[in-house]
């Protein structure tokens, strides 16, 4: 498969459940009360259960490899946190082919909550970034080479 700039990744969309969000902080080990307890935040005086913001990064990965398949290794991915998201809220990451490699794809890419029009509400997470490998074993360091893969081993 080949792969241009401007190319549109698929985009991604999930509504970020309550139970999502304490499920998240189980793996995690994340236990910060403004994620699950609604009584904290609402002495806090914030509207509901605050997202944790590295579900984003979460979220923008099962982007690519939903795109991309096994096959492809997220090897750089960074974003800024633009607004809060708040619990049974719905996210859609977007994004698109910004430079193409022999091996590798860079994606600009960011992560929007939806209103209740399916239009953008407001962006929570943008501009991201990330540097996609291509044709690796999904894994970490999986056919890197060098001081990262195996090879170095």
């Amino acid at each position: 498969m080949t792969h241009e700039p401007g190319e549109v990744v698929p985009p991604l969309e999930r509504k970020v459940g309550l139970a999502n969000m304490v499920a998240y902080a189980g793996a995690t080990w994340d236990w910060y009360r403004l994620h699950y307890d609604s009584e904290f935040v609402a002495r806090q005086q914030v509207p509901a259960p605050v997202v944790d913001g590295q579900v984003f990064g979460a979220l923008l990965v099962e982007q690519i490899q939903d795109w991309l398949g096994p096959r492809c290794f997220v090897r750089e991915l960074d974003f800024t946190f633009k607004a809060l998201v708040f619990a049974e809220e719905t996210v859609r990451c977007e994004g698109t082919v910004s430079e193409v490699g022999d091996d590798f794809l860079v994606l600009s890419q960011r992560v929007v909550v939806v209103g209740a029009d399916g239009e953008v509400d407001r962006v929570a997470a943008g501009p991201a970034r990330a540097r996609v490998l291509l044709g690796v074993a999904d894994g970490p360091g999986a056919g890197l080479g060098g001081v990262d893969g195996p090879e170095a081993r």
